[in-house]
């Protein structure tokens, strides 16, 4: 490459490192199918690299800090938000797939960005606008929208598919974005124990017995052997999995913790509370943008509006709109009459 500089080598040399370096399975940066918008290359930074850097400053990324991840507004900072799993779900990502070589830059910018169209109080949230909105709501494929029309992040397209199939029902196109898949389960069953336990909902005894002997009763080891389980079976091979072992008994766990702790256990007891916030919100920015918005935007307008709320904005809205109050200045909704001008 004559004529540059080492200042422009930078990527060039990370890119190359990439393709002497990782596995034959692993995505390359290089190779990349590239943004809808194609731009010009960072001299010093791959363009996963970026995808990342663009996630942790994006707005909606911040947000997550003071959304549910189960627990609706504990009283205890130690309990996880949404942020704090994302977080986790990233680390144990990223561990997996240096440990079979794949390229850790495009699986932390997938595990950053997977929960970014999530709705304020976790899947209560979610599950009051998947019955309001025409054709459902799902918070992956929300997720996709932030980045993509919300914020215009124009992500590559690894990173954007890894999003949208982090949810289980949804077959990855890249090793990287299958790590996510499985890291986002082994987080969220893992740390959700370790809170209810926090929360007295249940104890480590209350496990399933077969899953104590299994994965021991120590929520470090349960963790770290949940993660060995995908390395050890994913090795020298194109497809990421855990053992079937392993998995019997990972699921088992999700569902015992369904039936004990995110179905109708003391966690659960604010949801409806919640769910009428969402919902009474929803009616209420419905009618305000009939004025001003085309009747076929109304709803999605508004759905971009309150599923990017926190929690305790989603609260103060409802308290500005339902609960008398004396003289005061609130934001008067400005934000939700910009996301009407905002092409769909």
């Amino acid at each position: 490459m004559t004529g540059t500089t080492d200042i422009d080598l930078i990527r060039y040399n990370l890119e190359q490192r990439e393709i002497d370096l990782l596995s034959e399975f692993a995505t390359k940066s290089r190779f990349s199918k590239g943004r809808k918008e194609p731009e010009e290359e960072s001299s010093i930074r791959t363009c996963f690299q970026r995808d990342r850097d663009r996630i942790v400053h994006s707005k909606a990324f911040r947000r997550l800090k003071h959304k549910t991840q189960v627990f609706l507004s504990p009283f205890d900072d130690h309990f996880r938000t949404r942020l704090t799993h994302t977080l986790e779900v990233s680390q144990i990502a990223r561990t997996i797939a240096r440990s079979l070589n794949l390229n850790e830059d495009l699986t932390e910018a997938i595990s950053l960005g997977h929960d970014l169209g999530h709705t304020p109080f976790g899947h209560c949230g979610e599950g009051v606008l998947n019955e309001l909105v025409k054709g459902g709501f799902h918070h992956n494929i929300q997720s996709v929208r932030v980045v993509e029309v919300l914020e215009h992040l124009n992500l590559c397209r690894e990173t954007i598919d890894g999003i949208l199939t982090h949810t289980w029902g949804y077959t990855p196109k890249t090793p990287e974005a299958q790590v996510v898949q499985l890291a986002d389960k082994i987080a969220y069953i893992n740390h959700d124990i370790e809170d209810s336990i926090r929360a007295g909902i249940i104890s480590e005894s209350d496990l399933p017995k077969d899953c104590i002997n299994y994965f021991t009763s120590t929520q470090s080891k349960r963790l770290n052997k949940m993660i060995m389980e995908v390395i050890s079976n994913s090795m020298g091979k194109p497809q990421v999995a855990m053992s079937e072992e392993g998995w019997h008994y990972t699921t088992k766990l999700r569902d015992w913790m369904f039936e004990n702790v995110y179905i109708d256990s003391p966690a659960k007891f604010e949801e409806k509370k919640a769910s009428g916030v969402i919902r009474e919100l929803f009616m209420l920015y419905s009618e305000m943008l009939k004025p001003v918005c085309d009747e076929s935007r109304i709803e999605r307008v508004v759905t971009d509006y309150i599923s990017g709320m926190t929690d305790r904005y989603a609260i103060e809205k409802f308290k500005e709109h339902f609960i008398p109050i004396g003289l005061h200045r609130g934001t008067k909704d400005e934000y939700l009459f910009k996301l009407a001008n905002i092409a769909n």
